[in-house]
């Protein structure tokens, strides 16, 4: 999940090549086809129920996705790298196991879009009157625009931020190093060139739950670049005593030296295509995304950050649920299953996809978004999964009444159904939301999600529970609406 506060920027894109190499799959696993029992004729609005599925998803399959998925041979799948193309093409390569075809339009099952991003030399220096710091040795960069920035220095504290014009200043924060990142938010909100804070346990969580990295601006090749940037630099408690003397309208320069791009970078998304009997029926959409932080700094000595609740869990129960609908009588309504790459650094891959979609947005009748599905949230009934946005639609009551283990989201106050792939969607009509397991575990951007603290029981559970719902939807008239006032607008939550 991403932090959305730090998101990447977006914005309408050329059609960039949708391309799959066969020959570079990964062998697929081959697993036993289960027969289901059938199902009754096209629509079910006004006919008998639809008869239980006897497809049993198998603990042993959720295991071995996983156990490949957040090895440390995966190097914890780093978004826009080799390592989330090899992730992609393992999926893909499970799709066409499970019998599922080419989305439309689409000549494989691998769709990439080239990405633009700064690589930073990690030889920064910032210039405040006569100081001179050093990237390193007396501070490191948290957030880069990798731009540089000549400007003045504002000293605030945190309760007169609100007073202060920080628009392109370099702002250093004083006061309580605690108090310090809630005033940076504010003066990166307000347009600040630059924000300085002392580091604190606040700032030290922050640089873990971004995977150690300095969190630069990403975006999709063909995406305007956005006129300004942010730049957050931690300081070390000596380099805040050298500046000591510095005072209000200090000139201020930051250098950061940038790496030559010796080639193109990009992300992939895997998109699998389950056909339907009625092509005006509309198409379900399912999803995850693949990508996690990859290599960071280390804590207690590790530096892979795996992933394996975030997201390989969701990743793996869209391939299981491609592999159970697949396996089942046709459906009347098309499904996509379709895991994205680089939500870490700002929903590129679905942004990309939402672009670019295989067939209209207009005829996507809902998305369900898989996003930590691999412990029980304490706060949840047991087995059950929460649902974001859960009022403001009517498809989590509608899956619910068909037996899926969903319930609503019992942490409002978060904003998930705002930091997940399907708020894009969402905004522009898609009923979509998100189904989660614990909303924020203690291995949350961490280096120990890691496949031992995975429950694959409960993994297998939610995910069976999920079959027959979904079957329902893809065979019924029900077509999932927006509640009065849910609908998300930009600009709003």
């Amino acid at each position: 999940m991403e932090d959305r506060h730090i998101a990447g920027h977006r914005a309408p894109l050329a059609r960039l090549l949708v391309t799959l190499s066969v020959g570079a799959l990964l062998p697929a696993t081959q697993l036993v086809a289960q027969q289901t029992a059938a199902a009754p004729g096209a629509r079910s609005a006004q006919r008998a129920a639809q008869k239980p599925s006897t497809w049993v998803v198998r603990p042993e399959w959720v295991e071995g996705h996983e156990r490949f998925l957040s090895s440390d041979v995966m190097q914890g799948r780093g978004s826009a790298t080799r390592d989330e193309q090899i992730t992609a093409t393992y999926v893909a390569s499970e799709f066409m196991s499970y019998g599922l075809k080419t989305a439309p339009g689409m000549t494989g099952y691998i769709q990439s879009a080239e990405v633009v991003s700064p690589e930073l030399a990690g030889n920064a220096t910032l210039t405040i009157g006569n100081v001179t710091l050093k990237e390193g040795d007396d501070f490191h960069l948290l957030i880069a625009s990798g731009a540089p920035v000549t400007a003045t220095l504002m000293k605030i504290q945190p309760q007169n931020l609100a007073q202060a014009h920080a628009k392109g200043a370099v702002v250093l924060i004083d006061g309580n190093p605690q108090d310090a990142m809630t005033a940076a938010s504010q003066a990166l909100r307000a347009g600040a060139g630059v924000v300085l804070v002392q580091q604190s346990p606040a700032t030290d969580a922050l640089s873990t739950q971004l995977g150690g990295h300095t969190r630069v601006g990403v975006r999709l090749k063909d995406s305007p670049q956005p006129a300004a940037g942010r730049t957050l630099a931690v300081l070390t408690a000596a380099a805040v005593a050298r500046l000591a003397s510095a005072s209000d309208g200090a000139p201020a320069t930051l250098t950061v030296p940038l790496k030559p791009q010796t080639a193109p970078r990009k992300t992939f998304n895997a998109v699998g295509y389950l056909p339907g009997t009625d092509p005006s029926a509309g198409t379900i959409l399912l999803s995850a995304h693949l990508d996690h932080l990859g290599i960071g700094r280390p804590v207690n000595g590790d530096s892979i950050y795996n992933g394996a609740n975030d997201d390989a869990a969701g990743t793996t129960a869209v391939m299981e649920l491609a592999h159970a609908l697949a396996a089942g009588p046709r459906l009347r309504r098309s499904i996509l299953f379709v895991c994205y790459g680089s939500e870490e650094i700002g929903e590129l891959g679905s942004t990309y996809f939402g672009e670019h979609p295989p067939v209209p947005l207009t005829s996507l009748v809902a998305n369900v978004e898989f996003e930590m599905i691999g412990n029980q949230d304490p706060k949840m009934p047991k087995g059950v999964l929460l649902f974001t946005g859960w009022d403001r639609s009517n498809l989590g009551p509608a899956l619910k009444a068909h037996g899926a283990l969903l319930g609503p989201d019992p942490y409002p106050e978060q904003h998930f159904f705002e930091r997940s792939d399907n708020y894009a969607l969402a905004l522009q009509g898609v009923v979509a939301h998100t189904a989660a397991g614990w909303g924020t575990p203690p291995t949350y951007h961490q280096p120990d999600d890691e496949f031992s603290r995975l429950n694959i029981p409960f993994m297998a559970s939610a995910i069976q529970s999920l079959i027959d719902p979904l079957r329902w939807l893809a065979t019924s008239d029900f077509k999932p609406a927006w509640n009065a006032g849910g609908r998300p607008e930009r600009g709003t939550r």
